[in-house]
């Protein structure tokens, strides 16, 4: 069987590291040296990594979409940030890069974004689709296969920020600004939906477009608001994130979703990330979860980068959590409840850029 890119790029990476460091293996006499090929072995998760990229392709329809369920659009750009993460990109002349070529080229249709800029409207996905495309496409800005397809992204991407900022700036109750709700007109926000919009703003900005500082921040105190921990005069007692401002009771998802939101946003000192960090080390998730793929795509990507125990930890309940569980045909299911309804695609997207931190390819989640 042929090695993957993502194989390729692995090894190119190890053998890299050995050059750097002087590592390398001594021949003996009776030895030859060593190929690039034996210097890296995929182990168990990359092996799964690799039969879930597989399931993904098997469901790219003839339009580029990769969906088994309704929501097109946002379940196609979770498709191509999954393949993004595992290094994969648009331009390469393999079957991985023509598949992400053609999911892109789906998804910036032209009559799959209204004149407003909004994507949620044409799949049903409603802001939650918009800034998971939105976001999608910060990330791939400057990848295209084609000078023509970098474009395309670029003056999708204007109008879906566009878009975002205007939502933003509608007027709320005050312990709700700076947040998203389910429509680009909605009046309240609520932290699940605020998450994808605040990524692709910050997002946005690191690709050097125009984001005013004052919305990601205005977004940032709205994060401040959602936080659970009692704050005194010496810093902030153990917490996590809730739903909304004014629920006292943090969940695993919302939480590990603050956490992630607050580093992206470079917030990597915060008392209310120190305090989620702890939270989740000591409130490890179940497999039972109501939102667990949700969830552990938020919890391995922040957990990370807050370092030391609490990645080693997180790993270690990331890789128990999933890997058994992974279907023969690639795939992973929810274990129940809504998220089981929105299919496998949605599931293994979120399963693949949670078991992919290893590789640490996507920009927005590097610190």
């Amino acid at each position: 069987m042929p090695a993957s890119a993502c194989s390729i790029r692995r090894r190119e990476f190890f053998a890299l590291a050995g050059a750097v460091t002087g590592l390398s293996v001594a021949p003996t006499l009776a030895q030859e040296p060593p190929s690039i090929d034996n210097l890296y072995i995929d182990d168990e998760l990359d092996q799964a990594c690799d039969r879930a990229i597989d399931f993904l392709l098997r469901n790219q329809r003839s339009t580029g979409a990769i969906t088994d369920r309704g929501h097109e659009l946002a379940l196609t750009s979770l498709a191509i940030m999954a393949l993004a993460a595992i290094g994969t990109e648009p331009a390469e002349p393999t079957r991985r890069g023509r598949a992400m070529r053609a999911a892109l080229d789906f998804v910036l249709g032209p009559h799959h974004q209204n004149e407003a800029g909004y994507f949620g409207a044409h799949d049903g996905s409603r802001m939650y689709g918009h800034g998971i495309v939105t976001l999608m496409l910060t990330e791939m800005l400057g990848m295209g296969a084609t000078a023509q397809q970098n474009e395309i992204i670029h003056d999708r991407l204007e109008l879906a920020l566009r878009l975002i900022l205007s939502s933003q700036a509608v007027r709320k109750e005050r312990k709700l600004e700076g947040g998203w709700r389910y429509s680009p007109q909605s009046r309240d926000s609520d932290l699940s939906v605020s998450i994808w919009q605040l990524m692709a703003l910050r997002s946005a900005k690191n690709d050097g477009m125009n984001v005013p500082s004052e919305s990601i921040e205005q977004a940032l105190q709205y994060l401040r608001n959602s936080f659970t921990g009692r704050r005194t005069a010496s810093g902030v007692g153990e917490g996590g994130f809730s739903y909304t401002p004014g629920q006292t009771r943090p969940s695993f998802t919302m939480t590990a979703a603050g956490l992630l939101a607050m580093q992206v946003c470079g917030q990597y000192d915060a008392p209310e990330v120190a305090a989620a960090a702890d939270w989740l080390l000591s409130h490890e998730p179940k497999s039972n979860e109501r939102y667990l793929f949700y969830g552990l795509y938020y919890y391995a990507q922040g957990m990370h980068q807050v370092g030391g125990k609490h990645a080693d930890r997180s790993s270690r309940v990331v890789s128990t959590l999933l890997l058994p569980r992974q279907r023969r045909d690639g795939s992973w299911m929810s274990p129940g409840g809504e998220e089981r309804n929105v299919g496998l695609v949605y599931s293994t997207s979120l399963a693949l850029l949670s078991l992919s931190v290893r590789y640490h390819y996507l920009p927005i989640y590097q610190r």
